[in-house]
């Protein structure tokens, strides 16, 4: 879910590449209102959520961010402080491979509230993982078709149509993160993650000191 506007964003650029050519500016990948997606995600006094990503794929970047995917950023603002809007934000000035789709078309997102369950395998037994998977069958979309969406998804779960379930560790407490976004592939939006999969932040429980994880499913 995203919403109409613009803030500031401010330039942030990803590390100069191996052959010495300079780094690039951040891109915009979504910014959400808080009267758009409320929730307990939101820190107290911030009521903007912004996600910026470098274009270029990094092959082995340093935790907490994922192999082979860009590098993001997460920023909480409160919109009564922004004085200044950028008309036009900073265009990266390298994209090293076109193939990969991590560069947004501009839009406005419509938001919507949607109602997901956990993966079938942390169901418990019963009527709803039945009826959950007689869905899957009935769209042709397999067991996943309950978590996975397109385009973008403020909270609920965490699609696992690649592997087996698996929590998601803080690397400050090591405590269970709980999904706090995702960027999924989506022709609307332009963006296509790795083979048409999700781009995926999970946040502790303990608040945005403990920093976040990113994923790449």
């Amino acid at each position: 879910m995203a919403s109409r506007g613009g803030l500031a964003v401010r330039d942030v650029p990803d590390e100069k590449s191996g052959s010495g050519t300079p780094a690039t500016a951040m891109l915009a990948v979504a910014q959400v209102y808080q009267r758009d997606a409320p929730g307990d995600w939101w820190p107290e006094g911030k009521d903007v959520f912004q996600l910026l990503w470098c274009p270029n794929v990094h092959w082995d970047p340093p935790a907490p961010h994922a192999d082979v995917s860009p590098v993001a950023e997460i920023r909480w603002r409160n919109s009564a402080d922004v004085t200044r809007i950028l008309a036009s934000p900073p265009l990266p000035v390298r994209q090293e491979d076109p193939d990969y789709g991590y560069t947004p078309v501009r839009c406005t997102l419509t938001p919507v509230t949607l109602v997901d369950f956990p993966y079938p395998q942390a169901l418990p037994d019963g009527e709803l993982i039945e009826a959950v998977q007689e869905y899957g069958e009935a769209t042709g979309e397999g067991s996943d078709v309950i978590t996975r969406v397109a385009g973008i998804k403020f909270g609920g779960w965490p699609t696992w149509h690649l592997t087996d379930p698996d929590e998601v560790l803080c690397l400050t407490c090591s405590a269970p993160c709980r999904l706090l976004f995702t960027v999924a592939s989506d022709q609307t939006t332009g963006i296509t993650v790795g083979r048409w999969g999700d781009f995926r932040v999970f946040a502790c429980p303990a608040g945005e000191g403990h920093g976040y994880v990113f994923d790449q499913h």
